[in-house]
């Protein structure tokens, strides 16, 4: 049976920066001790460039008052490009299904992102989610299509039926991706061939 051993850190600021690097998901104790002593090692001019990019990253880095996908500006460089089709929008998650979506090459149309998907078990319901704006844009008749491309997961599908039934009275065409990527599994980690061919695929959506 493996059994953890404590680390024996020898100096309180290299203990506070591996508690740092270790809250970070997917970075355990010893990662992160592993990382620290690499930042130790270089010169002090790429340390204080290190820093200077993390404080930058939190101070100015916008989210984009339409989509609500991570920008630089206001306006996203999706939504600020007049070649996009800005009646047909894709629902997603988080700004790492919009990479995605994008490294296909196949999406000619806008997003919007919701910031999360409901799941009660983490006490996240649809008020704390980016979802009003998207039906008030529907409501409007700015739309033409929503193209629900939430991860085939219970909390996805549940997040999809009340987008759904919120975006009903408006009557805009509703679809979602094909089940070419497997239930359970999230979207972001979908290869290209299999992501562009659900965006092309799409077929209404559908209550089961």
């Amino acid at each position: 049976m493996f059994t953890f051993v404590k680390m024996n850190i020898p100096s309180k600021y290299l203990e506070e920066a591996v508690e740092q690097f270790s809250s970070l998901p997917s970075i355990g104790k010893r990662t992160a001790l592993r990382l620290v002593l690499n930042l130790l090692k270089r010169p002090e001019d790429e340390l204080e460039r290190f820093a200077e990019i993390i404080h930058h990253l939190k101070a100015n880095i916008r989210t984009c008052n339409a989509c609500g996908n991570i920008s630089d500006t206001d306006s996203c460089s999706v939504c600020s490009n007049p070649n996009r089709n800005h009646q047909m929008v894709c629902v997603v998650e988080d700004i790492r299904d919009v990479m995605a979506i994008e490294g296909t090459g196949t999406y000619s149309g806008i997003y919007h992102v919701l910031g999360g998907i409901i799941s009660p078990m983490d006490g996240i319901g649809p008020n704390d989610l980016f979802i009003q704006p998207l039906i008030d844009k529907c409501d409007q008749g700015n739309v033409s299509e929503v193209i629900l491309a939430l991860s085939p997961t219970m909390e996805g599908d549940t997040t999809n039926f009340y987008i759904y039934k919120k975006l009903i009275p408006s009557g805009v065409n509703i679809t979602a991706l094909s089940r070419g990527i497997s239930v359970g599994s999230e979207l972001q980690y979908a290869d290209e061939l299999t992501l562009s061919r659900s965006i092309q695929q799409r077929t209404p959506f559908t209550i089961t």
